[in-house]
């Protein structure tokens, strides 16, 4: 395992997931005092596993297919694209 590229796979992600919709929802549910916060760690991180497994696995099938350079501008225009459906939204 190459740690370098761990490392930036590791904080691509955590960045990615800070203030996003998973963790407030985990947030609104851990803040329930009826449910126990060790259900509630252990049910979203098993979520959180199993969706991670399948990008992995849809990368690879993907990646047969598509090169990574067009992935990469898809991906890119795709984020761009959510940004600006935000501001229009918003405003």
């Amino acid at each position: 395992m190459d740690l370098k590229t761990a490392a930036v796979i590791f904080a691509s992600v955590f960045v990615a997931e800070l203030g996003d919709k998973t963790q407030l929802a985990t947030l609104l549910f851990a803040s329930d005092q009826a449910i126990d916060k060790l259900t509630v760690f252990l049910a979203a991180s098993v979520a959180l596993v199993l969706s991670v497994a399948i990008a992995v696995a849809a990368g690879e099938i993907v990646s047969r297919y598509v090169s990574p350079a067009v992935l990469q501008y898809i991906a890119g225009v795709g984020f761009i694209a959510i940004g600006a459906w935000t501001l229009v939204s918003a405003g």
